[in-house]
């Protein structure tokens, strides 16, 4: 028998008191980073080919602090060189035609004040031995939205020393040798987790040195471990609510490891699923499953409080998640080939050791948007005219409408059903 999450009346009433006082980066960004503007007023970028480098390539789309990036073509940007974007950038990889974009064969780091959304970004075994896909270290203020992160070396993300962060209805999956984990988290500050597939990792979905609320999230097939705790003698605060642990043919039936008493855990509503039967019929997760982890229980959250994620209860959870997790808009063949493991419930899955032995990353034809922007500010010249703005006037993109946003997010939100 399921039992329902709901948050207590006195988290709500912090939350709503909370939640208003500012813009949030987009309708529906939720938790510690959903006030990121991102490229908010300042200049459109449009990146027009697959090129690793040069004009109207991502790498140079990233490069300067103040765009957003808009997709004029969709496809696979092979890319040899680690990309080092700016910080104040929103990419819009929902503006892009057909099923989007990969940004595949090494990985990404990141600066504070970005909104990142519908992009898929992949690692390659030809990376340096140590190399993440996606790195967050060091900033403030950041949030991924609808991402796919997969492939990495020894941690498909990795964030450090960093506060203020929302990964949400992000799939992060299938890391590859030498370590094929999940994600490394140390010492971020308020980061949130919430509605996001970890599949097919090794360990570490995530590793938790961090103050963090992680809400309705899935972990399926992970090998030896799932969500691991801090295990150092720094004090971690770890939130957990609603999630779902879903053993596949790779899991063992550790799903909680390597906590000590400096992780200081709040825990409602989770449930694990370990018989692979190809049903979701999981127990709760008890307050034993954390102490014999050498966890130390807290009767009230630590980050959640100050949050505004609408949660729901692990039941729920797991069917939004197989939805929407990842660049989900249009999924390519490789998230739906790891969303099809999970769509098995416990039969199918597997632990790679290279992206080759996944089936590699697809050649995919190059597609080019045949929508119309006369003055090149980001938004089609039909939006304009359907919503009386000047398809020959790009100043008025940046105007700012009743919502709070510009012209130019109210399109690219709009973009999303």
């Amino acid at each position: 028998m399921y039992i329902k999450f709901f948050l207590p009346v006195f988290l709500l009433s912090a939350l709503y008191s909370f939640s208003f006082a500012q813009q949030v980066a987009f309708p529906g960004a939720e938790g510690f980073g959903r006030f990121a503007t991102g490229g908010r007023g300042g200049t459109v970028y449009h990146v027009t080919n697959l090129n690793d480098a040069g004009s109207g390539s991502f790498r140079d789309a990233v490069s300067q602090s103040g765009r957003t990036v808009v997709f004029d073509v969709a496809g696979v940007i092979k890319i040899k060189e680690k990309i080092s974007a700016a910080s104040g950038i929103t990419i819009a990889g929902q503006t892009a035609p057909g099923t989007g974009i990969t940004v595949y064969g090494n990985g990404i780091s990141f600066q504070g004040n970005s909104i990142i959304r519908y992009i898929r970004f992949r690692g390659s075994i030809n990376m340096p031995k140590g190399a993440c896909t996606v790195v967050a270290d060091d900033l403030k203020d950041i949030i991924f939205d609808h991402v796919s992160i997969e492939w990495g070396r020894w941690d498909n993300l990795h964030v450090k020393n960093s506060s203020n962060l929302t990964f949400q209805y992000c799939l992060i999956g299938e890391g590859i040798d030498p370590q094929r984990f999940g994600a490394l988290l140390e010492n971020p500050v308020d980061i949130t987790i919430h509605h996001c597939l970890w599949t097919g990792n090794q360990s570490r979905s995530p590793k938790a040195k961090a103050k963090i609320e992680y809400i309705n999230n899935v972990v399926y097939n992970w090998g030896k471990s799932a969500f691991i705790g801090g295990h150092s003698a720094t004090d971690h605060f770890q939130d957990l609510a609603g999630n779902y642990f879903i053993a596949g043919p790779s899991s063992t039936d550790e799903f909680l490891s390597m906590f000590t008493a400096t992780d200081h855990v709040f825990h409602i509503g989770n449930y694990v699923d370990l018989n692979k039967d190809g049903k979701v019929n999981g127990r709760l997760v008890t307050d034993e499953d954390f102490v014999k982890q050498n966890a130390t229980l807290l009767k009230e959250p630590s980050a959640i409080r100050r949050s505004n994620v609408t949660a729901s209860t692990a039941d729920d959870a797991w069917k939004v998640v197989m939805a929407e997790a990842g660049s989900s808009l249009k999924r390519d063949a490789v998230d739906k080939r790891i969303v099809g493991y999970f769509k098995s419930l416990g039969k199918k899955g597997q632990i790679f050791k290279t992206e080759a032995d996944a089936g590699g990353q697809p050649e995919v034809k190059q597609k080019i948007s045949k929508q119309k922007d006369t003055d090149a500010d980001g938004i089609p010249d039909r939006w304009e005219n359907n919503n009386r703005l000047n398809p020959k006037d790009a100043e008025d993109a940046q105007a700012t409408t009743q919502t709070g946003y510009t012209n130019l997010e109210h399109y690219i939100n709009s973009l999303i059903k």
